[in-house]
Order: structure tokens, then C-alpha cells, then sequence
């Protein structure tokens, strides 16, 4: 395989710490969500999420353009953080909420499951976490 691009991005401090982007476009303050947490920043979780969300957009339209469909859609990926009993740590799993205008609900089912098998996130998780397809169509 020949690599299209790496994306290089340094983390310090770990969940309470900073992360910042080799190009500087992302540079943020990292802050572990809690009731009682009064300080501003993102989790690993929220950056992961609008990854997937947003590579998964990407492969649905893909996919779309080439079946021949003219579609609108958003995608809304849930990341969450949980106790993982197997060994006492944690784990994540993860919902994609995908919306879809221009193809019937069966349709867009097709798309959305044809995306998953495509999305270079979903092959990086398959088998690691689970993943959650919900479709909506209009």
C-alpha cells in the first residue's frame, strides 16, 4: 500500500493535558467531562468522534455517487467511554447516526451499511468496538 498523507498530531498531559496538531490548526486543551469539572476544553472522545463522523460522511457520499444517487446527509457519531469488566479498565463503542434526504429508508440503509464496510474507520474498528448503525431517511 503507498501511504496518501500522514496526519501528526502531539498529545502532553494525557486526559487533563493539551493536544496540538503538527500544523497548529487543532490546539486544545484536553479536560475529562464531569458534572463538577468547571474547566474548558475536548476529550479524546469528541476528537474521535468527529474523525469517524467525518470519514464516514466522506464514504457514504462515495458510495452514493457511485450507485448513481443524489443524496444530502449528516452524520452525528456518539463515542463513548466505558467500564470495560473484562480487565477493569475501559473501552468505547461507538453510535453513527446517519441522515439521509433523497432515497427512500431502504435505500439508505443499503448506503449506510455499503459505508461501513468502506469507511476507513469503521475497517480500524471492526471487531475492536462496537458500532452502532441508526438511518434515517427523509
Amino acid at each position: 500500500m503507498s501511504v496518501l498523507f500522514t496526519s501528526k498530531a502531539t498529545a502532553v498531559g494525557g486526559r487533563e493535558g493539551h493536544v496540538k496538531s503538527d500544523d497548529g490548526l487543532i490546539n486544545l486543551d484536553l479536560v475529562m467531562p464531569s458534572p463538577n469539572n468547571t474547566k474548558e476544553g475536548t476529550n479524546p472522545e469528541q476528537l474521535f468522534a468527529a474523525g469517524y463522523a467525518s470519514c464516514f460522511d466522506g464514504a457514504l457520499n462515495l458510495i452514493a455517487k457511485k450507485q448513481k444517487y443524489s443524496i444530502e446527509s449528516s452524520i452525528t457519531a456518539e463515542v463513548s467511554l466505558m467500564k470495560d469488566p473484562a480487565d477493569d479498565g475501559f473501552k468505547l463503542a461507538v453510535t453513527l447516526n446517519a441522515h439521509l434526504k433523497g432515497v427512500s429508508q431502504e435505500e439508505a440503509e443499503k448506503l449506510v451499511k455499503a459505508a461501513h464496510e468502506f469507511c476507513p474507520y469503521s475497517k480500524a474498528t471492526r471487531g475492536n468496538i462496537d458500532v452502532t448503525l441508526n438511518t434515517t431517511a427523509e
